[in-house]
């Protein structure tokens, strides 16, 4: 049975790093205890919880602004959580939040709605929370929280892109961005942006570049004829690419060790290894091996 539903899945980044530095057993009772939090606030703020995923929970809200105002709950109340737990057990939260048509088959769901919920959490930093434009239809008005445009996104799978926005839940955050108080018109906003573009710059050391939308795409790498040149022997020639896409700035990993992003008031890194992620705001990209490595040849980037 066909229903219009809001789904909601809820990533724990960084498990893998759990596993590897806590072995199977103690790691599996951290994820579940993760995960059964999770679980239980979603239905404590009106959700249904359809399954858990390993260190995934998908669930589904009747309403828009229950799941809105739900996910928010869960960030800053797993924010606290985190805080009371040792270093080896960070795993923050990435959510994805898409409200559209599913298909509903012995207690399990399907349909584009699912699957675009899933791949926005994946492509989010940790903590973050990244929704379509259809969510936040009737959101509803949330203390100190905020909706930024990062512009229509391609998901893998879609042959038409996503209008993805970014709820800023911080309690904390001052953010010189709107409150969406009632339905966003996103073909206008979405128009705006592919006119006007946008810039992206680099700094690797001394070397300081910046790149409009319209000069994209461009290659980072050790070799001479890239565009933006990081002499380090763990860059590849032609390490990862900055393409401009469906209104945004994503980078590309084409590398044989892989890259690693940090995103501005983060703690925790995304990995990609022959894969994408969108860039937006502030950070750094650390080529070849990752950050934790002091000597990592690293790129600030910022999105503006």
């Amino acid at each position: 049975m066909a229903v219009h539903s809001t789904v909601v899945f809820v990533d724990l980044f960084g498990s893998t790093g759990v596993f590897e530095s806590l072995g199977n057993a103690k790691a599996t009772t951290a994820v579940t205890q993760a995960t059964n939090w999770v679980a239980e606030k979603i239905t404590a703020n009106g959700g249904k919880v359809v399954k858990l995923l390993g260190d995934g929970v998908l669930a589904t809200f009747k309403k828009s602004p229950e799941a809105i105002a739900a996910v928010v709950d869960i960030q800053r109340n797993y924010q606290l959580r985190l805080a009371g737990l040792p270093p080896q057990l960070y795993m923050p939260l990435r959510i994805g939040v898409v409200r559209g048509n599913v298909v509903l088959v012995d207690d399990d769901c399907y349909g584009d709605a699912v699957n675009t919920a899933s791949r926005l959490s994946e492509l989010t930093g940790p903590h973050q929370i990244w929704v379509n434009d259809k969510a936040l239809e009737n959101s509803p008005k949330l203390s100190d929280v905020h909706f930024r445009l990062l512009g229509p996104i391609a998901i893998r799978g879609r042959s038409e892109p996503c209008n993805v926005y970014q709820i800023e839940w911080q309690e904390d955050q001052n953010s010189d961005y709107f409150t969406v108080q009632a339905p966003v018109n996103p073909a206008t906003e979405r128009a705006e942006l592919d006119a006007l573009g946008g810039q992206i710059e680099l700094v690797h050391h001394e070397h300081r570049q910046a790149f409009q939308a319209f000069e994209l795409p461009i290659h980072i790498g050790r070799f001479r004829v890239v565009d933006f040149v990081v002499n380090d022997p763990r860059v590849s020639r032609a390490h990862a690419s900055l393409v401009w896409r469906n209104g945004s700035f994503l980078l590309v990993d084409e590398s044989s060790y892989g890259s690693w992003v940090r995103f501005a008031g983060s703690s925790s890194d995304l990995l990609l290894r022959r894969d994408e992620c969108v860039l937006h705001g502030q950070g750094q990209i650390a080529l070849g091996t990752p950050f934790t490595d002091p000597s990592a040849p690293i790129v600030s980037f910022s999105v503006c």
